[in-house]
């Protein structure tokens, strides 16, 4: 009996979570920047704390991180807009890792094909560090791969130090975006500076995920070439 309850709890929050993100995606017109802005702003002093809220519930419900990291730059400029966002999103990380793993564990075995087996069997044999390659080199969204990583066996707190540390650099770029977004309709100071930064961490962005990749297949061709010579 008290499996079935926990398999109807099991169900019911999918039902709920699943009906949530039909319903943000058929009243996708209604999010906008702008609304958002407006939203946050209304919070006074609680700003920030309705911000990170309202970032980490949109990633559990699947709307894109980036979305909310470019506000985040626009509100509370470059610094702190990327301390709000990271931890807005870590904090969705970790309600959809645990929405995934609370709703799948009695099925994980069962999976494996395609990506999900990839990442799988990297989890396995890399760990946290499988954690840090997917974070820099994107196989999935960052929305999707919260509750893809949630599946596998990979224990809680070496995701979520993983995924805040390995979340940053990603971040603070869409941040500063979002800045000198703002600073060039505003008319702020130093826009050609600001924009040949915005440019730079850009092109630092586009090389980041060829360069950690390189990185870890020659990490992993190291080890399988130690593996054979044992």
């Amino acid at each position: 009996m008290q499996l079935n309850h926990n398999r109807i709890r099991r169900i019911a929050l999918l039902a709920v979570l699943l009906g949530l993100v039909l319903w943000v995606i058929a009243h996708r017109g209604q999010f906008s920047a702008e609304r958002l802005e407006s939203w946050v702003s209304t919070a006074g002093a609680y700003a920030p704390l309705a911000y990170m809220l309202a970032g980490a519930v949109g990633t559990v419900l699947l709307i894109p991180a980036t979305f909310f990291v470019l506000v985040g730059g626009v509100l509370f400029g470059p610094v702190l807009g990327t301390l709000y966002s990271l931890l807005a999103a870590t904090l969705g990380a970790a309600l959809a890792f645990l929405i995934a793993r609370y709703i799948a564990a009695d099925w994980i075995a069962r999976k494996s094909h395609g990506r999900f087996k990839r990442l799988m069997d990297g989890v396995e044999e890399e760990g946290w560090r499988f954690v840090a390659f997917v974070r820099l080199v994107p196989i999935l969204p960052f929305i999707l791969l919260n509750y893809a990583l949630g599946l596998t066996r990979i224990n809680f707190y070496p995701y979520i130090v993983t995924t805040f540390i390995c979340s940053l650099p990603g971040i603070a770029v869409f941040t500063y975006l979002g800045y000198v977004g703002k600073e060039t309709l505003t008319g702020g100071e130093a826009l050609v500076q600001k924009s040949l930064i915005a440019l730079g961490l850009l092109t630092l962005m586009a090389y980041l995920p060829q360069f950690v990749r390189r990185l870890h297949d020659q990490a992993h061709r190291t080890k399988t070439s130690d593996s054979a010579g044992q």
